[in-house]
């Protein structure tokens, strides 16, 4: 399934293009570290943030306001995402986006994100009424997060102006049958786009044995080939999350190299 690697380094989503590693907002432990390794990160050509209005409550998105501040709102590509609770109602919806936005210090985001379904409102319903963020310029973009195949295809048909751009799930080389077997190929045929999160597992890849043989070949470490292994796959983005420049370091040298064609295929016949 050769046709599925992709070669760059930066992906679509939409029209736009973003470096294929982004920098996820989740469960920071200190927002002042932090601050410092996603800035290295933002200088150093990350341009892709990812963030939540149900992340600490709103701080991971005033964190993130923080960083439109320093590196300016042009160096940014900005992914938020809203609670499932608000998808009944618009005007529910437009406050609740207002409220992130406040919290992020911007006007727009360049992409908002259904965190996951809301059970209880029809797939065409919700996203029907998620569509008024971007026709009131709330948002260039908007998509999904956590939907399975299913969903997302009722997703996509359910639009009326705006195209779904995103579905972001769960996707790690340690976590890969489903998306790889289902979701991917949809999204590649749709032109969605997957940003894969908890890519690095919190940290277990680094010990893992078939990704460690593999770093040994290519001088690199096994959480760069985690990650190399992700974005070379079409549509794909990894938004791992780092506190630590050190470890932007680390995930920055993720990109810039492939692994071979057979490398990949022996990690999917071996994990």
């Amino acid at each position: 399934m050769l046709e599925f690697y992709d070669p760059s380094d930066y992906k679509n989503i939409g029209s736009d293009k973003v470096l294929a590693v982004g920098l996820g907002t989740y469960a920071i432990r200190s927002y002042d570290k932090a601050f410092d390794a996603f800035i290295y990160a933002i200088t150093h050509g990350v341009n892709l943030i990812d963030t939540a209005e149900m992340y600490d409550g709103g701080r991971a998105e005033e964190f993130v306001g923080r960083l439109v501040k320093d590196a300016g709102r042009d160096a940014l590509f900005i992914t938020t995402k809203m609670l499932p609770d608000r998808l009944d109602d618009k005007d529910k919806i437009v406050r609740a986006a207002e409220a992130s936005l406040r919290r992020l210090g911007v006007t727009y985001v360049d992409l908002f994100l259904i965190h996951w379904p809301n059970e209880r409102v029809s797939i065409q319903q919700q996203v029907q009424n998620f569509e008024i963020l971007a026709e009131r310029g709330l948002t260039r973009y908007i998509g999904v997060s956590n939907f399975d195949l299913a969903q997302l295809r009722k997703a996509l048909e359910a639009t009326r102006k705006h195209e779904i751009v995103v579905n972001q799930v769960h996707y790690s080389v340690l976590n890969r049958l489903y998306v790889e077997k289902e979701l991917l190929p949809y999204c590649i045929q749709n032109n969605v786009t997957i940003q894969a999160y908890t890519p690095l597992e919190k940290g277990s890849v680094a010990t893992n044995a078939v990704l460690t043989s593999i770093a040994s070949k290519y001088g690199k470490t096994p959480i760069q080939v985690a990650l190399n292994y992700l974005i070379s796959h079409k549509n794909v983005v990894a938004i791992p999350k780092s506190e630590k420049i050190d470890h932007v370091q680390e995930i920055l040298g993720s990109i810039g190299w492939r692994l071979e064609s057979k490398d990949i295929e022996y990690i999917k016949r071996r994990l």
